[in-house]
């Protein structure tokens, strides 16, 4: 039988890209309308540091080719983009509503 600190080890060795962290969250994905009546994609319920969610956002908004910012501990991405936005979640391990 394996000790703890060897399951440890395991564990750490596996989730070297935070895989299994990304994939406990629940993310939920919803449009806004701003100022003249734009558009806004909105994703919340990241657990991330600071910094991983500033990656996350510039992956999605560089596939997506449209611009974005982090606010508030969520993305806010320019225009409508529910239809492609859990696709792009899910390829990076996220657990997306719907």
């Amino acid at each position: 039988m394996a000790s703890d600190d060897e399951l440890e080890d395991l564990l750490d060795e596996l989730d070297s890209q935070g895989d299994l962290e990304t994939s406990q969250q629940q993310l939920s994905i919803r449009m806004e309308r701003r100022r003249y009546d734009k558009p806004v994609t909105i994703v919340e319920g990241f657990d991330l540091e600071t910094a991983d969610l500033q990656s996350t956002a510039s992956e999605l908004k560089r596939s997506l080719g449209t611009g974005g910012t982090v606010s508030d501990g969520r993305i806010e991405l320019q225009g409508d983009h529910r239809n492609r936005v859990p696709s792009l979640l899910r390829e990076r391990g996220f657990d997306v509503e719907g």
